[in-house]
């Protein structure tokens, strides 16, 4: 008789989780209004420039500019620091495409580094190894919202004269040593698309505390414009990146309720993590000290298929969601093994500056092992459940654990 949901036994759970994005009528009413205005877009309203000063003080940043997505927040933060072609950016190699293409895109060579096993966060002493004369900027990111070590690399930082641009696509929250990231490197981006923590559908925005920075960066979104020029003054190349009120209409409606999200999630997170560490074969990502507050962008862990009767990692994510518990096996490729690298896609420039870079050939084997074999994520909105929704999650695993043989066996 089995005892597994996978092989038709009751599941752990049959309800649902909450669900992504949270939204209420005071929401539709928000964006209802900014519509009857007349006023779309942010050169019109004030909802945009609002929504810039309000997520900018939320992270403790000195200015924000918001844009059309998070791609675009990268890319135009990677050019406000000055890179010039064929400068080197050092990234990590497990995450979104974003942040490896957002550097070609700026007309440089993305560094690919191996990961801390511990938090999936770009290992330092590994960054400072990759550093070459033609290196300009370290780029980390705070990966499913866990702050990056920015003590150890803001100090490897200026000890090189490189600049720290945070890929804070997930983080919306998160702090490290008490400061919200984003305004801890020199300038930095996040994302505001349909799956983060504070959404619109798409959208983004550039923080930094640098004066300068944001001038740049401002004009840059802004077809080249300048705060103290002419309308149809351009001093810079540059598109239109603007936001519009609707969506910054909506945002300042979702902020309303983020602080509340963000400490649910921290929570929880921090609860699920005592209690499966207690199981055999898993290893929750670690928070270390410093990083006061993880947003939670994903709750990540590391499985160990050995502890598991040798059962691969595929397997035991369908065991796990057959049991009621939405969970995802995550990036499945390492970026450097994405058809993109491998087959050097990305224009003739870039061919030719990287034609003797051979991504094949690269293996960096945490990496690695996060991809085919340990990682595990669970969506954000999970952790807006209650204690005993957490426990279901401990429950499911603990029992796939227990029944491992069926599983191995199935």
């Amino acid at each position: 008789m089995p005892h597994l949901a996978i092989n038709g036994a009751t599941p752990v759970r049959t309800i649902p989780f909450p669900t992504w994005p949270v939204y209420t009528e005071e929401d539709a009413q928000a964006v209802s209004d900014t519509i009857l205005s007349g006023k779309w877009g942010n050169s019109k309203g004030d909802r945009v420039h609002t929504l810039e000063d309000q997520f900018a003080a939320f992270q403790q940043a000195k200015h924000g500019i918001a844009v059309t997505n998070g791609t675009t927040a990268l890319n135009l933060a990677l050019q406000s620091v000055g890179l010039t072609p064929g400068d080197e950016v050092i990234v990590p190699a497990y995450t979104f495409i974003a942040t490896a293409n957002t550097v070609l895109m700026s007309n440089a060579v993305p560094v690919f580094v191996d990961i801390d096993p511990d938090t999936y966060n770009i290992n330092p002493d590994l960054v400072e190894q990759a550093i070459t004369p033609r290196t300009r900027v370290i780029m980390p990111v705070h990966f499913a919202g866990l702050p990056a070590d920015m003590e150890r690399l803001k100090d490897i930082a200026q000890r090189h004269h490189l600049a720290i641009v945070e890929d804070a696509a997930q983080a919306h929250g998160a702090q490290w040593n008490g400061m919200g990231v984003g305004g801890i490197g020199d300038i930095s981006g996040f994302s505001f698309q349909a799956s983060k923590n504070l959404n619109a559908g798409e959208g983004g925005i550039i923080l930094t505390d640098n004066d300068e920075l944001a001038g740049i960066a401002g004009s840059l979104a802004d077809c080249g414009r300048s705060d103290d020029g002419l309308w149809y003054g351009h001093y810079r190349l540059a598109g239109n990146h603007r936001m519009t009120e609707m969506q910054g209409a909506l945002l300042l409606s979702q902020m309303t309720r983020l602080e509340e999200q963000c400490k649910r999630r921290h929570e929880n997170g921090d609860y699920l993590t005592e209690q499966l560490s207690r199981i055999a074969g898993i290893s929750p990502t670690i928070r270390p000290g410093q990083a006061n507050r993880h947003a939670r962008h994903l709750y990540v862990f590391r499985y160990k298929a050995d502890a598991f009767g040798g059962t691969s990692k595929s397997k035991f994510v369908d065991a796990l969601n057959a049991e009621g518990i939405p969970a995802s096996p995550g990036y499945s490729l390492p970026l450097y093994k994405q058809p993109v690298f491998l087959e050097k896609n990305f224009g003739v420039y870039m061919q030719e500056a990287l034609r003797e870079i051979d991504f094949g050939a690269l293996n960096l084997p945490e990496t690695e092992k996060a991809c085919a074999d340990e990682a595990i994520w669970i969506s954000q909105s999970v952790l807006l459940g209650e204690k005993e929704d957490m426990d279901d999650i401990v429950r499911a695993i603990a029992k796939i654990r227990e029944r491992r043989q069926e599983l191995a066996r199935g």
